[in-house]
């Protein structure tokens, strides 16, 4: 249920409310506007009467919400939601990249893509320390070493990180990590969703391969649920009868997520396509379409590269692609 309550409402008044809504063995999320707070109500609201919530004077609306997802809802949170990462910002106007190695390989790797993407002005970097392969005998990534060197790269360039966790039990090492990233394969796995829930780390969610824009929702309410309203979407391609690329990247994912939550939404053209040189024109529709950011991936020797090396762009081949966007994202600005 949503209470919209008018801005001109006395303090007292308003507390009151908030009381005897919270009094009913119901929670109250509070989103302030420039005129009008709403009141997100989460929980059993079959028993109030929304006659009697309508007749009071500092209330304008009240409105039965009848989606499952309600902290990731718009309707309770009208304004656009940021997220704030190693002091960037990302959502709410603020276009971020996060670009960097599919797998962290060697110190020498890491650091060497971390300083040009930086260069090319990528506003975080990315990199595998625990990797989900569909083959146990794939490369899984350096784990804890792999978190170390990623750490050596941040404090090298001052870029903040995101890699993906695949277990709770790993929360520990994740500590020094900006931005947690729960992989498509673990969108679902709902207990580790409720562990980083009861973090204020920010949280970047990928859609799964056969998953709805609904469930992805869902999965982002687990972590909402919990404390944690630091969540960023993101659409990675989804999994169709077509055989062209390696996914296939779902871009009305961008408008119908803004338009159903609040949330700041990213595209990831690499994993959606699986060929490096479409990663530019995708990257360049998911801007236009109106996406928070890009997750690129970029490897300084692709041919070479211990995982995805063939969707990974080079460098130079990053750095075309991010001047390209920008000029999109000034375009639309006008």
């Amino acid at each position: 249920m949503i209470v919209v309550v008018n801005n001109n409402a006395a303090k007292e008044q308003f507390e009151n409310l908030v009381n005897w809504i919270e009094g009913q063995n119901v929670r109250v999320h509070i989103s302030t506007g420039e005129f009008q707070t709403v009141l997100g109500l989460i929980g059993d609201t079959s028993r109030i009467d929304t006659e009697l919530l309508e007749g009071l004077d500092i209330v304008s609306q009240v409105t039965r919400v009848t989606e499952p997802f309600k902290n990731a809802n718009r309707k309770f949170h009208p304004e656009n939601s940021y997220v704030e990462a190693g002091g960037v910002k990302l959502g709410d106007g603020h276009f971020g990249i996060i670009a960097g190695p599919c797998s962290i390989e060697s110190e020498e790797q890491i650091i060497e893509v971390a300083k040009a993407v930086k260069a090319a002005g990528a506003d975080f970097l990315r990199g595998g320390a625990f990797k989900p392969r569909t083959s146990p005998y794939d490369f899984q990534g350096l784990r804890a070493d792999g978190l170390k060197l990623l750490l050596e790269a941040k404090k090298e360039t001052g870029l903040p990180i995101v890699t993906e966790i695949m277990s709770a039990e790993h929360l520990p090492l994740f500590e020094d990590v900006d931005i947690i990233q729960v992989g498509a394969r673990n969108m679902q796995n709902f207990e580790m969703l409720k562990e980083l829930g009861k973090t204020k780390k920010p949280i970047l969610i990928k859609r799964g391969l056969a998953n709805t824009l609904k469930e992805l929702l869902m999965s982002a309410e687990y972590i909402m649920s919990e404390g944690n309203e630091n969540i960023i979407l993101c659409e990675r391609g989804i999994r169709t009868y077509e055989t062209a690329t390696r996914n296939t990247l779902d871009i009305s994912a961008v408008p119908a997520l803004h338009e159903l939550s609040h949330l700041p939404v990213i595209v990831d053209p690499s994993h959606a396509c699986g060929i490096s040189r479409l990663v530019k024109p995708l990257a360049l529709s998911a801007a236009a379409a109106g996406a928070d950011g890009l997750m690129i991936e970029v490897h300084n020797n692709p041919q070479r590269a211990l995982c995805d090396g063939a969707q990974s762009l080079t460098p130079e081949q990053f750095a075309d692609t991010a001047k390209a966007v920008k000029r999109v994202i000034e375009a639309i600005k006008e």
